[in-house]
């Protein structure tokens, strides 16, 4: 049986889930580049990075990333550098053929691995799924490791459930934007230069 405090802990992640950060705006402005579909293959990349992350947790290596410097530092630069990445993928997409007929379309299990790649490489998800999910592990669980183990997928599913839709409601919209070239260039150039920042920001922010 797994001992876990349910309600607090789906209240807690959805609140997580839903504010914006560079998972969102990847799931978005892929989907609006190329349909729902794409959209929902990004979030599904992203949750699966996020069970990715439940497996090393259960392993411990939250807290291995805590007490190695070099490991927490190459794990934050790989992250860093992908997400700077995808943004310029994003500023390039719009400068070149904005009249959306010529833009070749990614495949979906290019984007499913561009959503698990940009989550998986993040070690600050790592160190934060560490130090989350045990708060929700009843004390004096007879299996704790499982009990994080369970958390771990369930938040990953959470994800999907909000996400999916994100990229779906975007997809919709990506006919109207395609006809409009200066606001879908205007979205490219915001996506792209959020996910630089957000690289950015994680090359230089400093470990808690």
């Amino acid at each position: 049986m797994v001992e876990v405090t349910w309600l607090l802990f789906i209240v807690a992640s959805l609140v997580l889930i839903v504010t914006p950060g560079q998972d969102m705006i990847l799931v978005m402005s892929r989907s609006i580049a190329q349909g729902a579909a794409a959209g929902v293959a990004t979030a599904a990349g992203v949750s699966v990075g996020l069970v990715g992350h439940t497996v090393l947790a259960t392993l411990g290596l939250g807290a291995l990333l805590r007490t190695s410097e070099w490991l927490f530092l190459a794990l934050k630069l790989v992250g860093a550098a992908y997400l700077v990445y995808l943004g310029i993928q994003l500023l390039r997409a719009q400068k070149q053929e904005l009249a959306m007929s010529a833009v070749a379309p990614r495949p979906l299990w290019r984007l499913f691995l561009d959503g698990a790649l940009s989550n998986i490489s993040n070690p600050k998800i790592a160190v934060f799924y560490f130090a989350f999910l045990p708060q929700f592990v009843l004390p004096g669980a007879a299996h704790p490791t499982l009990g994080i183990f369970v958390l771990g997928l369930a938040f990953a599913a959470l994800t999907f459930m909000v996400k999916g839709p994100v990229g779906l409601g975007a997809g919709l919209l990506s006919g109207w934007l395609r006809s409009r070239p200066r606001v879908l260039a205007w979205i490219y150039r915001t996506s792209g230069a959020v996910l630089i920042g957000l690289g950015l920001k994680l090359a230089f922010e400093r470990r808690a």
